[in-house]
């Protein structure tokens, strides 16, 4: 078989993962700290000069760190993450981290995520709030106040940028490497009456997904070509009777 059929069908897996990440980010375009996925080149790329590049590659896919749109919200539990900082709550699978600063509070006090996680202060600990104390004041530092009575923080930790991120749930991501507590709040911090929205551009992503359909079906083109001239190559070279 001829390798140009390989080559186009490698194009056609590699334009269809690219599909499918821009599809999952579309679909996400409403939810509360959605970090979108991207596909990057960069290590095949490099790699390029080490010998003959004869496939396409399908590329490795990562979560964009893009801030996102920060709406108003007015709801004194909402809070947005300024800079480079993730709030972190307690899950089923550990600690995870997340830029949904959307948040509610139980019948006990305790802080509690959208999908009723703990939400954890600076040492991994919960959050309880007073039910009978009124609205809570947070700070840029992520401080909580009752009745001008300092009652807890938020934890804010920073990821490192060489750190993989591996997505929990729809807003969630889990580091490979220790994250460290902000304590720096100059660049970082929270606002309280705000919430981040999904970092993904919809003009951007139609865009994109336009482009690659087109490309894909300049592969099949290229497929069906091929095996039309690979038919008419057997018919023209087989034994005559």
């Amino acid at each position: 078989m001829q390798s140009s059929l390989y080559v186009a069908l490698s194009a056609q897996v590699a334009l269809e993962k690219r599909l499918n990440t821009i599809a999952n980010n579309v679909a996400n375009i409403n939810t509360g700290g959605y970090r979108a996925e991207e596909v990057k080149f960069e290590t095949v790329l490099s790699q390029a000069g080490v010998g003959d590049v004869a496939f396409a590659s399908s590329g490795e896919t990562y979560t964009s760190r893009q801030s996102g749109p920060v709406v108003k919200t007015d709801n004194p539990l909402d809070v947005a993450v300024q800079g480079d900082a993730w709030l972190a709550m307690n899950t089923s699978s550990g600690i995870i981290y997340t830029k949904d600063g959307r948040m509610k509070m139980t019948e006990t006090g305790e802080l509690q995520t959208m999908d009723g996680n703990s939400v954890l202060d600076p040492g991994g600990a919960p959050i309880f709030l007073n039910p009978d104390d009124g609205t809570p004041s947070i700070g840029r530092d992520g401080m909580i106040r009752q009745r001008n009575n300092q009652i807890g923080a938020l934890g804010l930790f920073r990821i490192d940028s060489q750190s993989q991120l591996t997505r929990f749930g729809s807003s969630g991501v889990k580091s490979s490497m220790p994250v460290t507590v902000v304590q720096d709040f100059t660049s970082t911090g929270v606002q309280q009456g705000y919430a981040e929205g999904a970092n993904v551009n919809p003009v951007m992503e139609m865009t994109k997904m336009i482009m690659i359909s087109r490309t894909f079906d300049n592969a099949a083109a290229t497929i069906s070509e091929t095996e039309s001239s690979l038919m008419n190559a057997i018919r023209a070279l087989g034994p005559s009777t």
